[in-house]
């Protein structure tokens, strides 16, 4: 052991994923400065690893009951979008794979962007279903963003390629026959809807930033349609584009 090389030990840590590893066990033997200081990274990697895992079982306590009750597919459901001056608001349905656990899901807005787009590739590769609902800003300005937001989650879970048989939403209900749980701060305390609310989050940013291309004066590859002092002031001298919702204040000033 004390003759393997400090690289080589790096390289065979990367590989180990428990503590009661035989590797790690004789590692622990070895004297040597730089092997102590690779364990500690090891040993805060293993520490990071088991709090994930403890807060994905801890955010599985919707998911679970109806598991054991013979539901194969829940879905969770969330949307963004509600607060902006422009574009649409963006919903996402989501069934995860209990036996293919995604491990750091979490409320969108409190991951980082690196995180966040990692997780939505895992999502991708590792959910049984997604399905997406986009309601744009004129009908957002016809029957209000409550209303059209409970359409976009209505519309993502008709998107589902396979039926759910149980729908666990953020906060609101929808006009579904469907059973469906209402959970406050779903976004932070269930999987599925966590899942559902980082792809929603990804899908919305990516379609600004495609409307940014075409109007360039407001930041919306940076705002995502929210009104940061940069919107504002593109607002005021260019006035409102045509993904603008009327109904927003300071939009509609500018309508009266």
């Amino acid at each position: 052991m004390k003759n393997e090389s400090i690289t080589a030990i790096r390289q065979k840590l990367a590989l180990c994923q428990t503590l009661d590893d035989p590797y790690i066990l004789a590692l622990r033997q070895d004297e040597r400065a730089g092997v102590a200081k690779l364990l500690e990274q090891f040993d805060r990697r293993m520490a990071k690893t088991r709090e994930l895992v403890r807060k994905y079982h801890e955010m599985m306590q919707f998911e679970k009951p109806l598991l054991e009750q013979g539901h194969r597919f829940i879905a969770g459901i969330d949307e963004v979008g509600r607060g902006p001056l422009a574009g649409p608001v963006v919903s996402c349905a989501v069934i995860l794979s209990p036996s293919n656990p995604i491990y750091g899901l979490d409320d969108s807005k409190k991951l980082s962007a690196k995180k966040r787009s990692a997780l939505f590739k895992e999502i991708q590769e590792k959910a049984v279903a997604i399905g997406i609902g986009v309601v744009g800003h004129e009908e957002i300005d016809r029957v209000n963003i409550y209303q059209a937001s409970r359409q976009a989650m209505l519309l993502a879970v008709e998107d589902l390629a396979v039926p759910p048989t149980h729908l666990l939403l953020d906060a609101m209900t929808i006009a579904s026959p469907l059973p469906q749980e209402k959970i406050i701060k779903g976004d932070a305390r269930s999987v599925s809807i966590a899942a559902a609310s980082i792809v929603a989050k990804e899908l919305r940013d990516d379609l600004m930033r495609e409307y940014h291309s075409v109007f360039p004066h407001y930041g919306f590859d940076k705002n995502a349609g929210y009104g940061t002092k940069e919107h504002l002031e593109g607002l005021a001298a260019y006035g409102p584009c045509e993904i603008h919702r009327r109904t927003f204040k300071p939009v509609s000033n500018y309508f009266q």
